[in-house]
């Protein structure tokens, strides 16, 4: 299990899928609001003039030296829902970002945001 107090160090990291490709750099972490764990992260992908941040669960991600490896495949998170480099996740699309990886949601404590960035 991936514990809170080490989010800092993973910005940046690559983050990569089971088979080691690269999907693109780590960027931020989003926590549960109701238990404060973990949840998701947004990859940095595309080009360096065009890129954009896609999330991907971390709830099974495994740490390296120097990467961060998720359990979804490369094709999969890069079909994510994205969002802009300087844009922030409306909280009516947050059930968007659970359903793409088949995971259920339920909004946060009254029926606020579930995820909050770290």
């Amino acid at each position: 299990m991936i514990h809170s107090a080490d989010i800092r160090e993973w910005r940046n990291r690559d983050v990569i899928d089971p088979k080691g490709r690269k999907i693109g750099a780590l960027e931020a972490v989003y926590v549960d609001t109701t238990t404060d764990t973990p949840t998701m992260a947004t990859v940095r992908t595309g080009l360096p003039t065009r890129h954009r941040l896609v999330f991907v669960p971390v709830d099974e991600a495994t740490l390296g030296p120097g990467y961060v490896k998720v359990a979804h495949s490369k094709g999969l998170v890069k079909k994510a829902p994205s969002m802009g480099m300087d844009d922030v996740l409306p909280a009516e699309r947050e059930e968007e970002v659970f359903k793409h990886y088949d995971q259920p949601y339920e909004p946060g404590a009254g029926h606020g945001r579930r995820l909050a960035r770290r």
